[in-house]
Protein backbone atom coordinates (compact mmCIF):
# COMPACT_ATOMS: atom_id res chain seq x y z
CA UNK A 1 0.00 0.00 0.00
CA UNK A 2 1.27 3.25 -0.98
CA UNK A 3 0.61 5.85 1.09
CA UNK A 4 1.37 9.52 1.19
CA UNK A 5 0.79 12.15 3.71
CA UNK A 6 0.29 16.13 4.32
CA UNK A 7 1.50 17.95 6.66
CA UNK A 8 -1.16 18.51 9.34
CA UNK A 9 -1.95 14.37 9.94
CA UNK A 10 1.67 14.25 10.87
CA UNK A 11 1.87 17.18 12.83
CA UNK A 12 -1.36 16.96 15.14
CA UNK A 13 -0.26 13.12 15.70
CA UNK A 14 3.51 14.27 16.88
CA UNK A 15 1.52 16.59 18.68
CA UNK A 16 -0.50 13.64 20.59
CA UNK A 17 2.75 11.32 20.61
CA UNK A 18 0.91 8.82 18.42
CA UNK A 19 2.85 9.12 15.23
CA UNK A 20 4.00 5.74 15.22
CA UNK A 21 -0.23 5.04 14.59
CA UNK A 22 0.68 5.80 10.90
CA UNK A 23 3.84 2.96 10.58
CA UNK A 24 1.51 0.27 12.58
CA UNK A 25 -1.91 1.34 9.98
CA UNK A 26 0.06 1.81 6.95
CA UNK A 27 3.41 0.13 6.71
CA UNK A 28 5.73 2.90 5.05
CA UNK A 29 4.45 6.76 4.41
CA UNK A 30 5.92 9.05 2.02
CA UNK A 31 5.90 12.79 2.31
CA UNK A 32 7.66 15.02 -0.07
CA UNK A 33 10.70 17.72 1.42
CA UNK A 34 7.66 20.42 1.75
CA UNK A 35 5.97 18.50 3.78
CA UNK A 36 8.50 18.06 6.07
CA UNK A 37 9.54 21.42 5.80
CA UNK A 38 6.03 22.87 6.77
CA UNK A 39 6.16 20.85 9.28
CA UNK A 40 9.51 22.33 10.73
CA UNK A 41 8.58 25.67 10.44
CA UNK A 42 5.89 25.03 12.33
CA UNK A 43 7.42 22.95 15.29
CA UNK A 44 9.78 26.12 15.22
CA UNK A 45 7.30 29.06 14.85
CA UNK A 46 4.41 27.86 16.81
CA UNK A 47 4.59 27.41 20.49
CA UNK A 48 1.91 24.72 20.17
CA UNK A 49 4.48 22.48 18.12
CA UNK A 50 7.42 23.57 19.51
CA UNK A 51 9.98 20.66 19.79
CA UNK A 52 8.30 18.27 17.69
CA UNK A 53 10.31 16.57 15.28
CA UNK A 54 9.68 14.88 11.73
CA UNK A 55 9.06 11.15 12.21
CA UNK A 56 12.24 9.69 10.69
CA UNK A 57 10.23 6.90 9.19
CA UNK A 58 8.48 8.57 7.16
CA UNK A 59 10.15 8.45 3.78
CA UNK A 60 10.91 11.54 1.69
CA UNK A 61 10.00 11.50 -1.85
CA UNK A 62 10.09 14.68 -3.90
CA UNK A 63 7.75 14.88 -6.33
CA UNK A 64 9.13 15.00 -10.14
CA UNK A 65 6.86 17.88 -10.73
CA UNK A 66 4.13 20.21 -8.95
CA UNK A 67 3.80 22.42 -12.36
CA UNK A 68 0.00 20.42 -12.72
CA UNK A 69 -2.89 22.50 -14.01
CA UNK A 70 -4.70 22.26 -10.64
CA UNK A 71 -1.62 23.17 -8.33
CA UNK A 72 -2.33 26.60 -9.28
CA UNK A 73 -5.11 26.94 -7.17
CA UNK A 74 -4.72 29.73 -4.45
CA UNK A 75 -6.16 27.73 -1.95
CA UNK A 76 -3.82 24.73 -1.41
CA UNK A 77 -1.04 25.24 -0.57
CA UNK A 78 2.85 24.19 -0.84
CA UNK A 79 2.75 21.02 0.83
CA UNK A 80 -0.73 20.15 -0.31
CA UNK A 81 0.55 20.57 -3.64
CA UNK A 82 3.35 18.34 -3.64
CA UNK A 83 1.71 15.84 -1.42
CA UNK A 84 -1.03 15.40 -4.61
CA UNK A 85 1.53 15.51 -7.03
CA UNK A 86 3.76 12.95 -5.11
CA UNK A 87 0.48 10.65 -4.45
CA UNK A 88 -0.22 11.01 -8.61
CA UNK A 89 3.43 10.20 -9.47
CA UNK A 90 3.17 7.44 -7.02
CA UNK A 91 -0.29 5.87 -8.32
CA UNK A 92 -0.79 6.72 -3.98
CA UNK A 93 -3.60 4.15 -2.53
CA UNK A 94 -4.33 6.70 0.46
CA UNK A 95 -3.37 10.28 0.68
CA UNK A 96 -3.56 11.72 4.28
CA UNK A 97 -4.96 15.15 4.89
CA UNK A 98 -7.00 17.15 7.02
CA UNK A 99 -7.80 20.41 4.98
CA UNK A 100 -10.87 20.35 3.47
CA UNK A 101 -9.98 22.41 -0.34
CA UNK A 102 -7.05 19.86 -0.14
CA UNK A 103 -9.66 16.45 0.06
CA UNK A 104 -11.37 18.32 -2.34
CA UNK A 105 -8.79 18.36 -4.81
CA UNK A 106 -7.81 14.87 -4.08
CA UNK A 107 -11.23 13.57 -4.91
CA UNK A 108 -11.29 15.58 -8.02
CA UNK A 109 -7.70 13.86 -9.12
CA UNK A 110 -9.46 10.32 -7.85
CA UNK A 111 -7.30 9.90 -5.02
CA UNK A 112 -8.83 8.17 -2.06
CA UNK A 113 -8.22 10.10 1.41
CA UNK A 114 -8.06 9.76 5.44
CA UNK A 115 -7.63 12.81 7.57
CA UNK A 116 -6.24 12.55 11.20
CA UNK A 117 -9.88 11.97 12.72
CA UNK A 118 -9.88 8.65 10.37
CA UNK A 119 -6.80 7.41 11.35
CA UNK A 120 -7.79 7.63 15.55
CA UNK A 121 -10.68 5.63 14.04
CA UNK A 122 -9.20 3.09 12.46
CA UNK A 123 -6.30 2.71 15.37
CA UNK A 124 -9.02 2.57 17.92
CA UNK A 125 -11.07 -0.20 15.91
CA UNK A 126 -7.62 -1.79 16.04
CA UNK A 127 -6.97 -1.46 19.81
CA UNK A 128 -4.02 0.25 18.73
CA UNK A 129 -5.16 3.24 21.36
CA UNK A 130 -7.59 2.92 24.39
CA UNK A 131 -9.61 5.70 23.55
CA UNK A 132 -10.40 8.69 21.11
CA UNK A 133 -12.04 11.01 23.48
CA UNK A 134 -8.70 12.07 25.43
CA UNK A 135 -6.91 12.50 21.96
CA UNK A 136 -9.81 14.86 20.35
CA UNK A 137 -9.75 16.88 24.30
CA UNK A 138 -5.98 17.78 23.44
CA UNK A 139 -6.25 18.10 20.06
CA UNK A 140 -9.28 20.82 20.20
CA UNK A 141 -7.65 22.39 23.32
CA UNK A 142 -4.00 21.89 22.94
CA UNK A 143 -3.63 22.15 19.14
CA UNK A 144 -6.76 24.15 18.76
CA UNK A 145 -7.77 21.38 16.25
CA UNK A 146 -11.19 22.48 14.77
CA UNK A 147 -14.28 19.76 15.27
CA UNK A 148 -17.70 20.26 14.29
CA UNK A 149 -19.41 19.24 16.90
CA UNK A 150 -21.64 17.18 14.92
CA UNK A 151 -18.24 15.06 13.34
CA UNK A 152 -16.77 14.69 16.82
CA UNK A 153 -19.77 12.98 17.77
CA UNK A 154 -20.23 10.90 14.60
CA UNK A 155 -16.91 9.86 15.81
CA UNK A 156 -16.99 8.82 18.93
CA UNK A 157 -20.26 6.97 18.32
CA UNK A 158 -18.51 4.81 15.99
CA UNK A 159 -15.82 4.38 18.50
CA UNK A 160 -18.56 3.51 21.23
CA UNK A 161 -17.65 6.12 23.14
CA UNK A 162 -20.59 8.21 23.19
CA UNK A 163 -24.47 7.48 23.29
Amino acid sequence: MIVVSDTSVILNLCFLGQEALLSQLFGTVVAPPQVEAEFARLASADARFQGLVFPAFIQRCPPKTTAHAWAHSPVLHGGEIAALSLALELGADLVLMDEMEGRAAAAALHLRTMGLLGILAQARSRSLIPAITPLLDRLQTGARFWISPSLRKAVLLAAGEAS
